[in-house]
C-alpha cells in the first residue's frame, strides 16, 4: 500500500485551487472543471467540487466542514514562508512555534476553514526523520 493523496471537497473550487497554488508555489493540473491536483514528490493534494460527490456517495462529504484534519507541507524555512505569505493567509491560527517533537510549525486556515500546517524540522531527530523521506 502507498498513501498517495488527500482530497478536499469544496463549494468554490477555483478559489481554493488558487489559494493552494499561491501558498505552495506549484501549479495545479486540472482534469475537469470540478477536479484539480497539486502534486509534490511525496503526495498529491486533490481538490474537487461538491458535484464530484454525486459520483461517490452523494452527501458523504460536506465542503468547509472539517474540524479534524490538518493538511501539512514540509518547507525549508517556515519563518520565511510566514513572512512571505502573511498577506495571503491573513491571521495565523498559530505563528511559527517550535513543537516538542522537533518541528517549527505555522498553523493557518485555507479559505474553506481547513487547517494547514507549514513546518520545518529543527531538532536533530526531526531533521533525520525527514531527510530519510526526501
Amino acid at each position: 500500500m502507498n498513501f498517495v493523496s488527500i482530497r478536499i471537497i469544496t463549494a468554490e473550487i477555483q478559489r481554493l485551487v488558487a489559494f493552494y497554488e499561491k501558498i505552495s508555489g506549484l501549479a495545479a493540473r486540472w482534469y475537469t472543471e470540478d477536479f484539480a491536483e497539486i502534486s509534490t514528490r511525496a503526495c498529491t493534494l486533490a481538490i474537487a467540487s461538491e458535484r464530484t460527490m454525486k459520483l461517490f456517495a452523494e452527501g458523504a462529504a460536506q465542503a468547509a466542514n472539517n474540524r479534524s484534519v490538518i493538511v501539512e507541507f514540509l518547507v525549508s524555512d517556515v519563518d520565511a514562508e510566514y513572512r512571505k505569505l502573511a498577506p495571503v493567509i491573513g491571521r495565523a491560527v498559530q505563528e511559527p512555534t517550535t513543537m516538542p517533537w522537533g518541528n517549527r510549525s505555522l498553523l493557518f486556515r485555507d479559505p474553506d476553514g481547513n487547517l494547514v500546517n507549514f513546518f520545518t524540522p529543527v531538532s536533530d531527530d526531526a531533521i533525520e526523520k525527514f531527510a530519510r523521506r526526501a
